[in-house]
């Protein structure tokens, strides 16, 4: 009886592949479709033996997770401009050296220096006084001595703060209530850190007092999200803080049954200028060395947590990759040269540095780590036309490492945004970001959010498109007009 219905069913499905074969009434069928070819620049043989040997060597090292063990193990959260991000350049200059990098340098420049020495909020009424738990938005500045203490008015969204009238804002603190997506690519950051950074100026012109946010984050723990704000440039100077989605939830519910008074305490160390620096190293070309692959990644991080996730995961990740490049037996054609940028958190300003300094220089592709320890999964450029070929073939070497091809829509990376801004062509090799932003610059911020076998796989991705770059010719701007 089973055989004479796995037959039935054989014959059922038969027929109906049959069916979905005839073509609908009125339809004519080409004899032969055109199938589009899509040309894929061939790698050779040699060129595929490497790649093979490297992607073996970093899915069996956890040479990267030692690197981001020792950097917070021994130098810790690294805000920029102070003694701790100092330590990291020495640090990272020690770890370049004794891994075998040539030219390894600190180029330094100076930026604005800001730090909270205290960030305390409360909610004064109604009600016994109670604590939040919260942290000043960077650039944030104090607040008078003894705190601000206002009356509250919730916003859902930055939309709505900006279409109030000040009559509904002037003299109270603006709470903005917006929560923040959960997806692979991150895409739901962009629309949830608008509130981070256009709070402060769109409250102060309408006359509010202060500005309190809803964490920049997808968890539901009671921390607080730390980051910058850029509304220093707009010039305004509103106290700003950022509380937890916890506390976020318990103050929308006490407004729902009526006003509420909160005071906001922040003291802020705010200087004109403080040092940083770019620590920068090279694997020499041993044909083209003005020809520059950029990597990179930045070395500072916010206080709250260890820095290890953002950034110390990307630090790591080109440093391993390169290592695994530079110990081959020859060296590639071109130069691979390591960024690890400065205070990137409070204004990219490492990055900008870096742009001014050698803007002038040849730099084939430039690409960053920083997103976190998740697996890589897709891989984008940003090239010219003609350079598809080649964006194809790195997909087709990144796709045993379980990479899909992405768009040719490539952001690059913060502290390459400057080289990008003047024409070089950018990649991303894109992470899972599904629960970075549940630890992102939070106290959660640790080891125990990297996952070693993700971390293994973010270097050998990186190390075969570092190599498979270096070790050819491929250009991937449009030639420049005659």
């Amino acid at each position: 009886m089973y055989r004479f219905v796995f037959l039935a069913l054989c014959a059922f499905v038969l027929a109906e592949h049959a069916s979905a074969q005839q073509p609908a009434p009125g339809f004519v069928q080409a004899s032969n479709p055109p199938r589009q070819q899509l040309e894929i620049a061939p790698i050779t043989a040699a060129q595929q033996r490497t790649i093979d040997r490297l992607q073996a060597a970093a899915l069996a090292s956890d040479r990267a997770y030692g690197m981001v063990e020792s950097l917070v193990s021994e130098v810790g959260p690294r805000l920029a401009g102070s003694e701790a991000e100092a330590r990291a350049r020495d640090w990272a200059v020690a770890m370049l050296r004794a891994n075998g990098f040539s030219n390894v340098r600190v180029e330094s420049f100076t930026f604005p220096y800001w730090d909270a020495i205290r960030e305390e909020a409360h909610i004064v009424s109604p009600g016994v006084e109670r604590a939040m738990v919260a942290a000043a938005l960077g650039g944030s500045p104090s607040t008078p001595e003894g705190g601000l203490t206002a009356e509250i008015v919730r916003f859902p969204d930055m939309a709505a703060l900006e279409a109030a009238s000040p009559s509904q804002v002037a003299g109270r603190i603006v709470f903005i209530d917006e929560r923040m997506s959960r997806a692979q690519d991150g895409a739901g950051y962009g629309v949830a850190v608008r509130k981070r950074g256009r709070c402060a100026p769109v409250a102060q012109a309408k006359g509010a007092a202060g500005c309190l946010i809803r964490s920049v984050g997808t968890d539901t723990h009671r921390f607080a999200h730390q980051g910058g704000s850029s509304r220093q440039a707009e010039g305004a100077s509103l106290p700003a803080m950022a509380i937890s989605p916890a506390d976020a939830d318990a103050l929308a519910y006490l407004l729902e049954r009526g006003s509420v008074r909160v005071r906001l305490d922040i003291r802020a160390d705010i200087r004109e200028s403080a040092t940083s620096g770019n620590v920068l190293a090279e694997v020499r070309g041993r044909e083209r060395p003005d020809e520059i692959i950029l990597i990179a990644a930045h070395l500072d991080s916010w206080d709250m947590g260890q820095g290890a996730v953002d950034d110390g995961a990307g630090v790591a990740i080109i440093s391993a990759a390169a290592r695994l490049i530079r110990e081959l037996p020859r060296r590639p054609r071109r130069t691979i040269r390591i960024l690890l940028a400065g205070a990137e958190e409070n204004g990219v300003h490492g990055g900008a540095a870096y742009g001014r300094a050698h803007a002038h220089e040849n730099h084939i592709v430039a690409l960053e780590s920083d997103f976190g320890a998740g697996r890589v999964w897709r891989f984008d450029t940003r090239f010219a036309d003609h350079a598809m070929p080649y964006a194809r073939a790195f997909q087709r070497a990144l796709a045993p490492l379980g990479v899909l091809p992405g768009n040719n829509e490539a952001d690059g990376g913060a502290d390459v945004n400057a080289l990008r801004q003047a024409g070089v062509p950018v990649v991303d090799l894109s992470q899972d970001g599904t629960d970075y932003f549940d630890v992102h610059h939070t106290p959660n911020d640790t080891l125990y959010a990297i996952d070693r076998a993700a971390l293994r796989q973010n270097v050998a991705a990186w190390a075969t498109f570092i190599y498979l770059t270096a070790d050819t010719d491929w250009t991937f701007r449009a030639p420049a007009a005659p």
